[in-house]
């Protein structure tokens, strides 16, 4: 990892025993950053995450990639905390990618209805693939209605991802074209 505080003077000035936060630069990515979390983040440590990533922001990176591969659990607050840089980046024309997420910490992304609000990719190569082609191609055929390939339910896919079925909760896996696979 890339020193923290040459990407973001002051960064590691505070720490948290529960969360730890490296950076590396997202070369190939204007304005990107890899943030790797590894801990947990619930309602003591969010405003520390927060805090963190808001000086990350303010330094001028707002293409996000959140690598979620050691991140053992989010609390609902945590989810927020998500929702809140995404406000951040948006109007600044950056985006957020959730990288690796952890089955379990997925899980309560799509069970507080947040999972297809976010960009959610399986390996760096896509979240930087994501950003180098930017949205406009996925949006003209999202939002999508499919079936579930195991009940049958219809399915309201906002973006390409991973999702649950409502109906028998499989996990779903569906790609920038719409094609819809176990997932």
């Amino acid at each position: 990892m890339d020193n923290n505080n040459a990407l973001v003077p002051g960064f590691d000035s505070e720490k948290d025993d529960s969360l730890t936060i490296n950076l590396r630069k997202a070369e190939n990515v204007k304005n990107g950053l890899f943030i790797y979390l590894s801990g947990y983040i619930d309602t003591y440590n969010s405003s520390y995450f927060q805090k963190k990533v808001s000086q990350i922001i303010e330094t001028g990176f707002i293409n996000l990639i959140f690598n979620c591969s050691s991140l053992n659990y989010v609390s609902s607050t945590g989810i927020g905390s998500f929702t809140v840089f995404l406000k951040m980046v948006k109007p600044k024309g950056g985006d957020i990618v959730l990288l690796e997420i952890q089955p379990k910490v997925y899980e309560v992304f799509q069970l507080l209805g947040f999972s297809q609000f976010f960009n959610i990719k399986s390996s760096a190569d896509e979240a930087i693939s994501f950003f180098s082609e930017g949205t406009v191609a996925a949006s003209s055929i999202f939002p999508l209605v499919i079936s579930c390939p195991v009940c049958s339910k219809k399915l309201r896919a906002m973006r390409s991802g991973r999702f649950r079925c409502s109906g028998c909760k499989s996990i779903l896996a569906i790609n920038e074209n719409g094609e819809v696979s176990l997932g």
